[in-house]
C-alpha cells in the first residue's frame, strides 16, 4: 500500500472523529512525526510503499483518534505561540485564547517601559509551562516564577523550560490554600475557570482525557480563584504593578467586579471568536 493509499484509509478509519480535510492534516503531521520528515520528503514519497517499520505506528495511531484522544497527546506535543511544547495527560493542551491573553499581557508590559528592567512575574496555575516561558522569551531579565498543584505537570513545565533553556522558578503549590510570599510586578493566570454545573457542556474528548484539576473550579464557585487572585492583589502586586486573567466567558462582569476596588484600572476584554474572555488590569 502507498502512502497515499494509506492516506485514504486513514481518513475512511478516523471519519466519525475528523471531517476530511482535518484527517488529511492529521495524516501528514503524524508521517512527518514517524519518519521525521518535512512536508517536501512526503510529498515526494506520497507514491511509495509505507514502510513496514512505520505499519504498526500508524494503526496505533488510528486506533487512538478513534477513542477521541486529543492528537497532541498522541504526538506528545504542540504549538504554541510559534514554539514546540510537550504535552501530555497531566496538562491543559494550550488554546488560541492563551495565545491572545500573551498578547496582551506582552503589550502592556512593553507600553509600561518595563523591556529592559529587572521584575518579578508569577504565573498562577502553570500547567504546561507556556505562559512563563513565552514571557521568558521576551522579557529575558524577568524573574518568573509559576505555581501548580500537579507535581506530574510541573514536571512536563520543566521539561518545557529545559527544551527552551528558559530560567523559571517552579513551584510546586496549593495556591487556594496557602499565601504568598512575595510582591511581583505581574500577576498572571489561566485558573480552572469552568463550573462543575458546566460539565455536560464540555466535549467529551476534552473531558476524558485532560486533567480535569486543570479544567473545572474545585467548589460549586466558579470565581474562587479568582476571589483568591484579587485578594493577593492586596499585598503581593506591586504598586504600578499589572494583572491579566483568562475567565470564564459567562462571568465576565462579576469577575471584573472583583478587581474593581483592588486596582485602578481594570478592563475586560474580548477574545477574537467575541466572548468575554480576558480580564487586566493596573494596580
Amino acid at each position: 500500500m502507498t502512502y497515499q493509499d494509506y492516506k485514504i484509509y486513514f481518513k475512511k478509519e478516523v471519519s466519525e472523529n475528523y471531517t476530511d480535510a482535518e484527517s488529511s492534516i492529521l495524516f501528514d503531521i503524524f508521517v512527518q512525526h514517524l519518519a521525521d520528515w518535512n512536508q517536501v520528503e512526503l510529498r515526494k514519497t506520497m507514491g511509495q510503499e509505507v514502510e513496514e517499520k512505520y505499519v504498526e505506528g500508524l494503526q496505533n495511531i488510528i486506533n487512538e483518534l478513534k477513542t477521541g484522544k486529543p492528537y497532541q497527546q498522541i504526538l506528545g506535543e504542540t504549538e504554541f505561540y510559534g514554539l514546540k511544547f510537550f504535552v501530555d495527560e497531566h496538562v491543559l493542551i494550550p488554546r488560541p485564547e492563551t495565545e491572545e491573553l500573551l498578547e496582551l499581557a506582552i503589550e502592556k508590559i512593553k507600553a509600561g517601559s518595563r523591556k529592559s528592567e529587572v521584575f518579578k512575574i508569577l504565573d498562577i496555575g502553570t500547567g504546561s509551562g507556556i505562559i512563563p516561558i513565552v514571557l521568558k522569551k521576551h522579557f529575558p531579565k524577568a524573574e518568573i516564577s509559576a505555581i501548580d498543584f500537579s507535581e506530574n505537570a510541573l514536571k512536563t513545565a520543566q521539561r518545557n523550560a529545559d527544551l527552551h533553556q528558559a530560567e523559571i522558578q517552579f513551584i510546586h503549590q496549593d495556591y487556594l490554600n496557602e499565601n504568598l510570599t512575595e510582591a511581583y510586578d505581574v500577576i498572571i493566570s489561566n485558573p480552572p475557570y469552568i463550573g462543575i454545573e458546566e460539565e455536560d457542556e464540555i466535549a467529551d474528548s476534552v473531558k476524558e482525557f485532560e486533567p480535569k484539576m486543570a479544567l473545572f473550579s474545585p467548589t460549586s464557585n466558579a470565581l474562587i480563584f479568582y476571589e483568591k487572585i484579587a485578594q493577593d492583589c492586596k499585598n503581593h502586586l506591586a504598586e504600578n504593578g499589572l494583572v491579566f486573567l483568562e475567565i470564564n466567558q459567562k462571568l465576565g462582569e462579576e469577575t471584573l467586579e472583583l478587581f474593581r476596588d483592588v486596582l485602578s484600572q481594570t478592563e475586560l476584554m474580548k477574545d477574537l471568536s467575541g466572548n468575554e474572555r480576558f480580564v487586566w488590569g493596573r494596580k
